[in-house]
């Protein structure tokens, strides 16, 4: 059993920055992976970006260049660097941890990007 506390969100003018955290409650050093995921209202849930256990990172094409993934596995935490923030970010965003086998989810962060 794992669980996994987001942080961060909030209410950012356009081209302002946030920095989510994914904290788990167990070590994250043997997670096949561990990503962001959002959604928006009336909208499916869409990969933001991913970190395998090897270290590769995955992105959306519509957050390349301006998010960034990493992890501190002697924290347990996952982040989630975003810059250049835009009103199309608007979404709740979720973090995730890939075991085998199963996926396990965080409650999620609102982020808010005002135009």
């Amino acid at each position: 059993q794992v669980q996994l506390v987001e942080s961060g969100g909030g209410l950012v003018q356009a081209g302002g920055s946030l920095r989510l955290s994914c904290a788990a409650s167990r070590s994250i050093f043997s997670f096949n992976a561990m990503g962001w995921y959002r959604q928006a209202p009336g909208k499916e849930r869409e990969l933001v970006a991913r970190i395998n256990s090897g270290g590769s990172i995955t992105y959306a094409d519509s957050v390349k260049g301006r998010f960034t993934i990493s992890r501190d596995n002697a924290k347990n935490t996952v982040y989630l660097q975003m810059n250049s923030l835009k009103a199309e970010d608007t979404a709740v965003y979720h973090c995730n941890a890939r075991l085998p086998g199963y996926d396990y989810w965080g409650q999620g962060t609102q982020v808010t990007v005002s135009s």
